[in-house]
């Protein structure tokens, strides 16, 4: 990891969704789908950024329960010059590769995959899209995920409320 004596300036072009930026950490995410029983899990958010053109960040979660680790997901957002469409590319421990695309504002951000990659081997039903909605509200972030399978039309599955540390 780059580390900086001093943090290097914004870029200019992420500025309208600097509101991002930061440790976000909850431990009260509901997760359900129609195939799975629903459960109740803890996940740690971090933005950050290095003076480039983008934002870099990392969701970490584990089940409530017994502490086990979940899902992990790393990337990049993406600003559209002179607009306010954002991207979000992800890359996920399942064997999940995802672009998402969609537009913010000064603290809402909406997106939509456009594509969802995955390897020949991950484990079935695979995801056919997903929708992901960021909602900053003061200390708090809301996010609400959205998900489609081969099997289940598009449905809610996470919704979770972190707490900025």
């Amino acid at each position: 990891m780059l580390l900086f004596a001093d943090s290097p300036p914004l870029h200019d072009m992420v500025k309208g969704v600097s509101w991002l930026l930061g440790k976000w950490r909850s431990e009260e995410g509901k997760g359900y789908y129609p195939t799975i029983q629903s459960f109740t899990y803890g996940e740690e958010v971090e933005f950050t950024h290095v003076g480039q053109p983008n934002l870099q960040f990392s969701f970490y979660s584990w089940r409530a329960a017994d502490k086990n680790p979940l899902h992990r997901e790393l990337g990049f957002v993406r600003v559209k010059p002179n607009s306010n469409q954002v991207a979000l590319i992800i890359a996920a421990n399942i064997g999940v590769c995802e672009v998402e695309e969609g537009t913010y504002t000064d603290n809402h951000m909406q997106l939509e995959s456009h594509t969802v990659g995955g390897l020949t081997f991950r484990k079935p039903p695979a995801v056919k899209k997903v929708r992901r909605t960021f909602t900053r509200n003061g200390d708090k972030l809301v996010q609400v995920l959205d998900m489609e399978t081969e099997n289940t039309p598009m449905t809610e599955h996470l919704r979770i409320t972190y707490t900025k540390i």
